[in-house]
């Protein structure tokens, strides 16, 4: 999506991704008489730490030396802790903007990519048709489509959080063991609760933001008004390490209108945290709680999608298959399990607990 189109829609971009010569700054940075770096554009720069304020994301994609970035990291560290999975390199932009995407774990359709070169965005737009892209005098008119939506206390550490995911990944590494033994030496702790009422508008935005790990892909809106619907009730997941606190990282409304069942219309996680077994740990606390509430099925509405795949292998890999006799809607399915017998347990390297007992 080229130019000014769509501004008025800007819900799914997680990441601005800019280019440096004549974007960021207006020289060329290999063609400078010395090693010093061009002077960066203030307004760029109000741009990305304006955008940040909102929680979203900066990275770099410029066809260049890649000593540049050395530079930049040596010369300029306070410019360069700005920007997440930079790529500067001689590759294409669409294949920088694809390792960035798989560096932050999100959706490649999540990036927008900010470049003075027409040629530079018709490449992305025609080998990453999802992403948006815009010239450097749209910036403004970015931050406009920004102004007035509502930033919860998750979003302004968003940036913060994914500096620390960087420290996690260097980490892991480094580390002289394996995955599971690495996890284990990450003291994950997952906690599972009702949602207070300052944990609602990030669930609202888990809803909205998030694709991979998200079963329905109900709107903010309808979430809002079942969580507040008699016999509703809004779960939300924690988790921290040794790296520090993830924050919210997990949402699920439960439907207890039938006593012996739990719907579930929605199952929501962070991509952040995919991989790490969190969804998995979630989902079957969720069914522990369902049991121990007298509920004898557990069932999830599912709405596939192409982006959704890994929520339907979890639900899967949880027991639960199609329930033949509801039809939510043409595009959705239900899917359930009984919950007699052995239920699925966390992996190994998680410790779950509900927040009833983290807090007594």
């Amino acid at each position: 999506m080229n130019g000014l189109d769509g501004l008025d829609s800007f819900d799914g971009v997680k990441c601005v991704v800019w280019d440096l010569d004549g974007t960021l700054w207006d020289d060329i940075a290999v063609e400078t008489p010395t090693d010093e770096l061009p002077t960066p554009r203030p307004e760029m720069l109000a741009a990305v730490d304006a955008l940040a304020a909102r929680g979203v994301l900066s990275s770099v994609a410029s066809r260049s030396a890649p000593a540049v970035l050395d530079r930049l990291a040596a010369a300029r560290p306070e410019l360069r802790e700005r920007f997440l999975a930079p790529q500067v390199s001689w590759q294409d932009k669409s294949e920088s903007l694809r390792r960035i995407a798989e560096d932050l774990g999100i959706a490649v359709a999540a990036l927008l990519l900010v470049d003075d070169s027409p040629y530079e965005r018709a490449e992305v737009e025609a080998l990453l048709p999802g992403v948006r892209t815009l010239a450097p005098e749209d910036v403004p008119a970015l931050l406009a489509a920004f102004e007035g939506v509502e930033v919860t206390p998750e979003s302004r550490e968003r940036v913060r959080r994914y500096r620390t995911e960087e420290t996690r990944r260097a980490e892991g590494e480094r580390f002289q063991g394996t995955r599971e033994e690495f996890l284990r030496w990450c003291d994950m702790r997952l906690t599972i609760g009702a949602a207070t009422p300052d944990e609602i508008p990030r669930a609202l935005e888990l809803a909205a933001r998030t694709h991979r790990l998200n079963s329905s892909g109900l709107t903010p809106g309808r979430l809002r008004e079942l969580a507040a619907a008699p016999g509703h009730e809004l779960y939300t997941a924690r988790m921290a390490d040794r790296f520090g606190a993830y924050g919210v990282i997990g949402a699920a409304l439960v439907d207890r209108a039938a006593p012996a069942v739990w719907s579930v219309p929605l199952l929501a996680l962070s991509c952040r945290v995919a991989g790490r077994g969190a969804a998995a740990a979630f989902l079957f606390r969720l069914l522990e709680r369902a049991r121990a509430a007298g509920a004898e099925e557990f069932r999830v509405t599912l709405r596939p999608t192409d982006a959704n795949l890994e929520m339907r292998v979890l639900l899967r890999q949880a027991g639960l298959r199609r329930v033949d006799d509801t039809t939510p809607t043409p595009d959705a399915a239900v899917l359930g399990r009984p919950l007699h017998g052995d239920l699925p347990a966390p992996p190994p390297w998680l410790h779950v607990s509900d927040r009833e007992e983290a807090d007594a």
